[in-house]
This record gives structure tokens, C-alpha cells and sequence, in this order.
């Protein structure tokens, strides 16, 4: 079995702090939990902050789109209202080989 489960697909989540990061910092803790348990359930494959500290990035791996926003929408940041999320979904047709 691969990286990326058979029926999967991969999604870019593009994190945007809609507040200043002031507001960002009380809900960090609770959102790397969010993150690590996303890990753990085999839901990302990487995330990180964007240079400059806009927001972030996770690439995620789901069945669907809609799957992906309802984990998403479980996301501390999301629920407190600090970030705003886009969600792409792509055909990773071209992978290194770690990745098949």
C-alpha cells in the first residue's frame, strides 16, 4: 500500500489569518493538536507556516472534497473564526516514488 490510499486524492489547504496574529497565538496550541491528530489519522501529509507568517499549508489526503472540509472545519483556527480556508483538490498524476 502506498503513501496515498487507493479511492484518495490529494488537497492543497491554503490557510489565511483573517486577524492579526496577536488573535492567531491564544488558539496555536489547540490547532497543532488538531494538526497532530491529522497525523495520526492519516489525514496529512505535511503542513507548515507560510513565509511571511500568513497563514499555512497542509496538504491533506482524503476520499472527497466535502471530507476534507468537514475535518477542516474541526480546526480550532476554523472554529474560532481567526483564519479563512481554501481547499483545492488535484490529480497528483506526476509523484516522486515515496509518494505511490
Amino acid at each position: 500500500m502506498g503513501v496515498i490510499p487507493e479511492g484518495h486524492t490529494l488537497f492543497v489547504v491554503d490557510i489565511e489569518y483573517v486577524v492579526p496574529f496577536e488573535q492567531i497565538e491564544p488558539v496555536l496550541e489547540p490547532h497543532m493538536a488538531f494538526v497532530k491528530q491529522g497525523y495520526a489519522d492519516g489525514h496529512f501529509l505535511c503542513s507548515g507556516p507560510k513565509n511571511p507568517r500568513t497563514g499555512g499549508i497542509v496538504i491533506a489526503i482524503g476520499e472527497t472534497l466535502a471530507a476534507i472540509e468537514a475535518l477542516m472545519a474541526e480546526d480550532p483556527f476554523v472554529s474560532a473564526g481567526v483564519v479563512k480556508v481554501q481547499i483545492t483538490e488535484f490529480a497528483a498524476s506526476n509523484r516522486h516514488p515515496v509518494l505511490v
